[in-house]
């Protein structure tokens, strides 16, 4: 909710070439060098701050050379570095973009507890502890102390501070607003964690994101006894071939088995909790943001592809537990933190008209915390900022998901149909599912990394496969401006006692669509399926993430789950398309599609499945979808 009224009022920055935004295995190519100098303009320290609890955390700040005025502080902590070290070592970028270092703020980097050159231990996703004891701590009470110090030990600020972070320094950012420190006046969690086992990085809907985990703890995750400034050796596969080195893995007990020998802690912990235990639970974020003071600005992309949920649910739950706090919401269509990117004007093959991340740093983020910190301009920000896909076209509401909203319901036909019609007749398809040759997740798969441009490929490489299921509508009479979450709704059966169900959303071009220009990969946009939300449910979980049901073979069972928010146009003649398929890898690992404990599953437990969703009339399957006219 937005209010306006005067007030006195982290990712860390691109480093050259590339820089962590979330992941190891995630990067975002500054494909420009910043034409801003930062030494030459900031002067930077390097201190030890303690906390309450003794232990003292690794802390850089880069002051204006200018001292003709007092400055805010920015400050950024982070699991991923605050390199290069040594007080004449100087990042090529700072701050959340190069608008806000031309403005002028002391820019403040932290190395969190445990992680690089701090003391400590570190916790993963630390869970916040309410009505503390003498001597406990957690991210919301180092972030506390942090701000005390730097109040009394940085010259030359004006009193105030704000905060930002991108995906994991997004949830530290979440933890500063909760009991923050007085002086935080303005914050900006950005594509933060909200819950690792619903829908953020490492499961969604209970569904393990294998390539996501491996390749983050295989680096991230290793021990790290004492503080250096040292990285991590990188995690050799042995073969660029991604798909054939997880399937040749096998079950997932042989990561530890073959690789990991149980020495990364988290990948063990991931082991253990296979449900929505209490674990998962005291990580959660959203049920913590109560009582929140700063100014907030959510900001997340329409295909992100590791942090959407927890964006839109930190934003639901601030508005909700804390009414007339200033709270808004950003989307713009990039992907993982690309809104930080020096130059973004496409993902993969689709463009979107325009230096969309200039467009945010420049009219949104600078005048969000100029406002708050400086005192600076008219605030004069929407609830929610969001870039319309299909058209590529900002558009403006005063609440998410916007009002006006008509519930239209996809459903699936004979012949692979789609229609706003239910099925007159009662019917099903039916494919086998091997877990021994699963659908990829994009069309050629390296063992480096995961891959952002999933989020939008062209599906036709998995339409083609016998064990993906098409549906799509007739050309469009005319356009439909789709907005708000997806549901899926499935009435299916299996042969097995467990599957997973992976439901995607995807715009078809006319085969007339012009090639993009320039283009120097001759890609040809003429038939392009264009993915717009995909997204997974454990079958086992469908009832509830705590206590997993097996299915019963051959009975007809509902599955229904939310693939999360969109907002596209699709145009006159387009087509929507829906696909359902039963793996989706190695993004997401196998099932064995027997009701077994995946995480300690063996080699035995895999085995063929044949799988039916059925359709008749309201009853059968569909996926609904909010149309706004």
């Amino acid at each position: 909710m937005r209010r306006f009224k005067p007030l006195i009022i982290w990712l860390p920055a691109l480093l050259a070439g590339f820089s962590f935004l979330g992941t190891s295995s995630r990067l975002v190519a500054q494909t420009t060098p910043p034409a801003f100098d930062v030494r030459a303009n900031y002067v930077k320290s390097e201190h030890t701050v303690p906390m309450r609890d003794g232990v003292k955390l690794f802390t850089v700040v880069y002051s204006p050379k200018d001292t003709s005025q007092k400055y805010p502080i920015m400050l950024s902590r982070t699991p991923y570095s605050v390199a290069p070290y040594g007080p004449d070592a100087y990042k090529r970028a700072i701050g959340p973009s190069e608008a806000m270092a031309r403005e002028g703020y002391i820019f403040v980097y932290q190395d969190v507890r445990g992680r690089w050159m701090s003391e400590g231990e570190f916790v993963d996703d630390r869970p916040f502890i309410p009505n503390k004891k003498p001597g406990e701590v957690d991210e919301s009470s180092d972030t506390h102390d942090t701000v005390e110090w730097l109040l009394k030990n940085v010259p030359n600020h004006n009193g105030r501070v704000g905060m930002w972070g991108i995906s994991y320094p997004g949830f530290y950012t979440s933890m500063g607003i909760i009991e923050a420190h007085p002086a935080i006046k303005a914050a900006s969690p950005q594509a933060p964690v909200g819950d690792w086992f619903i829908g953020d990085d490492w499961h969604h809907h209970g569904a393990f994101f294998l390539v996501d985990a491996f390749n983050f703890y295989s680096i991230i995750g290793q021990p790290r006894p004492r503080p250096t400034s040292t990285p991590p050796q990188p995690f050799v596969h042995g073969t660029p071939d991604g798909y054939r080195f997880f399937l040749d893995m096998g079950p997932l007990p042989n990561a530890n088995a073959k690789y990991f020998h149980g020495q990364i802690g988290f990948w063990n912990e991931l082991m253990k909790h296979g449900t929505y235990d209490d674990f998962w639970k005291a990580r959660r974020v959203m049920p913590n943001l109560k009582n929140i003071k700063p100014a907030v600005m959510m900001v997340t992309g329409w295909f992100d592809a590791e942090d959407f949920y927890g964006t839109m649910n930190t934003y639901q739950a601030i508005e909700k537990q804390n009414p007339g706090i200033y709270n808004i919401l950003v989307t713009g269509p990039w992907c993982h933190g690309c809104w930080a990117a020096a130059s973004y004007e496409s993902l993969g093959n689709i463009k979107f008209g325009s230096q969309v991340s200039r467009y945010y740093q420049e009219n949104v983020e600078l005048p969000f915390f100029n406002y708050y910190l400086k005192d600076k301009g008219q605030l004069t920000l929407p609830e929610a900022t969001m870039f319309l896909t299909g058209a590529n076209e900002w558009k403006t509401y005063d609440q998410w998901p916007p009002k006006g909203l008509q519930e239209k319901r996809l459903y699936f036909q004979q012949g692979g149909k789609l229609s706003m019609t239910p099925a007159a007749v009662q019917a099903f398809d039916e494919f086998v599912s091997d877990p021994n040759k699963p659908v990829p997740y994009v069309p050629q798969i390296t063992s480096r990394r995961g891959f952002t441009t999933y989020m939008d490929e062209d599906q036709r490489f998995a339409a083609m496969r016998p064990d993906v299921l098409v549906y799509q509508t007739d050309p469009l009479a005319e356009d439909m401006l789709v907005a708000g979450p997806v549901q899926a709704n499935l009435l299916v059966s299996t042969t097995g006692t467990d599957a997973d169900w992976v439901v995607k959303v995807i715009d078809v071009f006319p085969d007339d669509t012009p090639a993009p220009e320039p283009n120097p990969q001759n890609v040809q946009l003429g038939g392009y399926q264009m993915l717009l939300r995909g997204d997974v449910m454990r079958g086992k979980f469908r009832n509830s993430y705590e206590k997993p049901d097996p299915f019963v073979p051959g009975e007809k069972t509902k599955v229904s789950f939310t693939l999360q928010d969109i907002h596209h146009l699709f145009r006159k003649g387009h087509r929507i398309m829906v696909q359902v398929q039963s793996s989706w890898f190695p993004l997401v690992d196998r099932n064995p599609q027997k009701f077994v404990d995946i995480y300690n599953a063996s080699e035995s437990d895999f085995q063929k499945a044949t799988h039916r969703v059925f359709y008749s009339g309201d009853s059968g399957s569909y996926v609904a979808v909010g149309v706004l006219k």
